[in-house]
């Protein structure tokens, strides 16, 4: 390839390189992949944010980072994701998953996840995600929410 020029890679292949650079727990690896100016959208109040008393509306490349590789696995070990589905349209890229984990003492965590991908250029731009926030509620807390 010559010098300077890049290659072209669909929306489809930047999310699934994503979900493996996010395992790296690299986090300027991870950030990266994202826009400087890149949102991930999550519900309000769901129980991961309430557990690490942090945002469900992260903005910008290095808070995208710093969660992923770092904060979210204060609450969750082990992790194991499982891909249902992924589909793509133009720069919109769905992903289905089943996240499986360790929560503090061990206990266990599973809950299915959708998460929607907007690309821009060779970066994401946007993730919206979507889960049972209710089961999270209870297998986080052992409660309803």
């Amino acid at each position: 390839m010559p010098a300077g020029e890049r290659l072209v890679t669909s929306p489809r292949e930047i999310v699934l390189n994503a979900w493996k650079t996010f395992s790296s727990r690299d986090a300027a690896r991870i950030a990266a992949l994202f826009t400087d100016d890149a949102e991930w959208i999550a519900p309000k109040g769901n129980a991961t944010a309430v557990a690490l008393d942090h945002t469900d509306h992260m903005v910008g490349a290095q808070a995208i980072a710093c969660f992923i590789a770092q904060e979210m696995h204060k609450l969750f070990t082990d992790i194991d994701i499982a891909f249902r589905g992924v589909y793509a349209d133009g720069d919109v890229v769905i992903v289905e998953e089943r996240m499986r984990a360790a929560l503090p003492g061990g206990k266990p965590y599973e809950n299915d996840y959708c998460f929607v991908f907007t690309v821009a250029g060779d970066r994401i731009r946007e993730v919206r995600e979507y889960m049972d926030t209710r089961k999270g509620w209870r297998l986080v807390f052992g409660e309803e929410g």
